[in-house]
């Protein structure tokens, strides 16, 4: 962020008008933080949280070109062809971007980097 680090407190304390969706291609925004075991909560669950229907996170870094890939396949599956994003579909669209890299041969660690919370 701009003005200072994203914290999870600010997040849930922001006054977002009818959250939809959330994709998180930044690495660990599903992971805790090490050095505060006894918070369970990361980053896609603080979204969650925070009354987003649906949230894509990352459990660990991923490769700037498979990332791409993902997030171009995924919004293609999205948006409608009225150009409306649909994110009742979130978990459809990633699981068929996910498929779209077994076909590329990217390695196995960077097809599963990416998890759906939600609806």
């Amino acid at each position: 962020m701009r003005d200072g680090p994203l914290i999870i407190k600010d997040i849930i304390q922001s006054n977002w008008q009818n959250p939809e969706f959330a994709f998180l291609s930044a690495f660990h925004t599903t992971v805790g933080d090490e050095k505060c075991p006894n918070k369970s909560i990361h980053l896609t669950a603080a979204m969650q949280f925070s009354r987003f229907q649906s949230v894509i996170g990352s459990m660990w870094s991923v490769d700037d070109e498979v990332a791409q890939q993902v997030v171009s396949a995924f919004y293609n599956k999205l948006v409608d062809d009225s150009g409306r994003l649909d994110s009742t579909q979130a978990a459809v669209a990633l699981h068929k971007a996910v498929k779209k890299l077994q076909h590329n041969n990217v390695p196995l660690e960077q097809q599963i980097i990416f998890v759906h919370i939600g609806v």
